[in-house]
């Protein structure tokens, strides 16, 4: 079969990756029937980093949020994003059971499972856990680059998710590492010990080549390609959907999207980031450093204010030459969070203190003690997994214990009258005085867009110095604006 289908990530990883998550409820729903109206196979919205952003600094309900795209998008399938193990703590088990309830009941019906380590183990209980929710579980299987990662451990992986209760596998590369010419090797690879599982990919265009290797995974036999719809595109986003359509109609490919109902999705996102102030997806020159340090984008920036800091600011490409070295070292783990982190700030340290290993942080430990994941305890390199353990803080932290905190008592500890999950889970990542001055804050605005002319016109009639009144009639309607002097 020849026809190509597309997941939409816009509103989640085309933000994250080039918002920073700073896009408003209000910015989302005007364009959610454009979004239904397209033909998406899957649209991605929600992610626990995100529920973090939207109470602390947005100062918006995460879950309203959902349920509000949820209500305008009825059709195609919403779809979340989750980790097990997210962010820079490991939580309950409790915790990632309540994520999966609160999404399904607020509509979203699959979900995304990644593992940082692409464990088996891990993948396991998730599935079950998103099972449970009714959720459909897609597994992440997480692409990188070392001597570790090799066709065989790509089919043995691959191999292990089809024996778990699973709709689909993702080859997801979030660095965009792959190239064409090892897409045109992996792709088989996976099809091939798929079982018939349908595969989609990911990738990013961190390197310049995102597009390249989604037109090869097309070749490949992969049919599901996740795409972004610019200004959110390109970049350290995803492939723009428009690009990666055009090219694979040109090779003869059929594609199941109506670009015509994602064009004013287009428009209003490209007026928000010109009013806004945000970037604008663009295309990347090549660099093939990225394949060597292999730090995402977004940690390269805080490398480079943590060595500010210091006065070390020339430092950046030893620390990012460093930054392979520790890798190395660590047993080649995938450069996603929270590895890449560790393994970045552990390079940051070695250069701003002129001595390797001399600092370590208690993550660091914890890794060596097997606590981020058995695979990267037993491949580290014997001599630094020595000096790190070799210190008194890691016989303290070797007494640490899993969390087995129950969803009973996380709504003992966390909930009250009236207090649903919803808003549990919420405390739980941000405190009840961050959710408390969330809803303070009232409901999500409605954000005007380009589709207004008239807002537009008062806009752009106020920035005017020889205009001091305002007044516009219309049929049921009249406003009137003016102009006063401050005091």
């Amino acid at each position: 079969m020849d026809d190509i289908r597309f997941v939409d990530t816009t509103v989640r990883d085309g933000q994250q990756s080039l918002w920073a998550f700073g896009m408003r409820t209000g910015m989302m729903v005007p364009i959610a029937p454009n979004l239904e109206r397209a033909g998406f196979d899957a649209i991605e919205l929600g992610t626990p980093v995100e529920l973090v952003k939207c109470v602390r600094e947005l100062r918006e309900d995460p879950w309203e949020r959902v349920r509000l795209l949820a209500r305008k998008i009825t059709k195609t399938p919403l779809r979340a994003v989750h980790g097990t193990r997210s962010g820079f703590e490991i939580f309950p088990f409790s915790v990632h059971q309540l994520y999966d309830e609160c999404m399904a009941k607020n509509g979203v019906t699959q979900v995304r499972i990644s593992d940082c380590w692409n464990d088996p183990s891990e993948w396991q209980w998730r599935v079950k856990q998103a099972r449970a929710a009714g959720l459909k579980p897609i597994i992440n299987l997480i692409y990188s680059v070392s001597p570790r990662h090799t066709d065989e451990y790509f089919a043995a992986r691959t191999r292990a998710a089809t024996k778990l209760d699973i709709f689909r596998i993702i080859l997801k590369d979030p660095g965009g590492l792959l190239t064409p010419e090892r897409t045109q090797s992996l792709v088989p690879v996976v099809l091939q010990n798929a079982n018939g599982i349908p595969v989609e990919l990911h990738t990013h265009c961190t390197t310049g080549l995102g597009s390249l290797c989604c037109l090869e995974a097309i070749k490949g036999g992969i049919r599901i390609i996740n795409t972004a719809i610019p200004p959110l595109a390109d970049g350290s986003s995803n492939p723009s959907v428009f690009n990666v359509a055009r090219n694979a109609r040109a090779l003869g490919y059929t594609t199941i999207i109506d670009e015509s109902a994602i064009k004013p999705v287009m428009d209003h996102f490209t007026h928000i980031a010109k009013r806004e102030g945000f970037p604008i997806g663009s295309p990347v020159e090549y660099d093939y450093a990225q394949y060597v340090h292999q730090v995402p984008g977004g940690m390269i920036s805080n490398l480079q204010y943590q060595l500010r800091r210091v006065g070390l600011e020339g430092k950046i490409e030893e620390t990012l030459e460093e930054a392979a070295r520790v890798r190395a070292e660590f047993g080649y783990p995938i450069m996603v969070t929270p590895l890449s982190q560790f393994v970045g700030s552990q390079a940051a340290f070695n250069v701003i203190l002129g001595e390797r290993y001399k600092e370590v942080t208690d993550q660091v430990i914890q890794y060596a003690l097997g606590v981020w994941g058995k695979e990267g305890a037993a491949s580290m390199d014997s001599s630094v997994k020595d000096r790190i353990l070799g210190r008194p803080r890691a016989r303290e932290l070797a007494q640490w214990e899993y969390p087995h905190t129950s969803v009973r008592e996380l709504r003992r500890k966390l909930g009250g009258p009236g207090v649903t999950d919803d808003e549990i889970l919420l405390r739980f990542f941000t405190g009840k005085e961050e959710v408390a001055a969330m809803h303070a804050a009232g409901r999500p605005k409605e954000y005007l867009s380009a589709r207004h002319p008239l807002v537009t016109l008062i806009g752009e009639l106020a920035k005017r110095s020889d205009c001091r009144q305002i007044h516009i009639d219309k049929r049921g309607f009249s406003i009137r604006l003016e102009k006063r002097a401050t005091a």
